[in-house]
């Protein structure tokens, strides 16, 4: 089996965007659901939901599957490595000790090494 190919990172942040897919995704931490279960808690349209669902299965975040005459939602949790590994990329530096860097200016310029108060 070939595998497919990887979700631009934009698809994927895209269906990240929204508050209710967000919310979806929560609820599919917990377990595999029926669309008409993800649908309950939304007061909105069950072809609503459903929109919502393409957008993350488009994105692969979900995948779907047809069991007897209800349809499944389960959540697919590697699709989000490609953006987990963008997002930490950010991180990888360490916090700047912006005290030690004055110290370090200070003994360079001459001037005072004790880091002064903010008042």
């Amino acid at each position: 089996m070939i595998p497919a190919p990887p979700v631009p990172l934009d698809t994927i942040f895209a269906a990240l965007a929204d508050p209710t897919r967000r919310a979806i995704l929560t609820m599919l931490l917990e377990d595999d659901m029926a669309v008409t279960d993800v649908a309950e808690p939304f007061e909105m349209s069950l072809a609503a939901i459903s929109k919502h669902l393409a957008v993350l299965a488009e994105a692969r975040l979900i995948s779907q599957e047809k069991r007897g005459r209800v349809k499944w939602c389960k959540l697919e949790p590697d699709a989000m490595r490609a953006a987990t590994i963008w997002i930490q990329g950010f991180g990888q530096f360490d916090p700047m000790d912006f005290d030690a860097f004055e110290r370090f200016l200070g003994s360079e310029l001459g001037g005072d090494t004790e880091p002064t108060q903010a008042s």
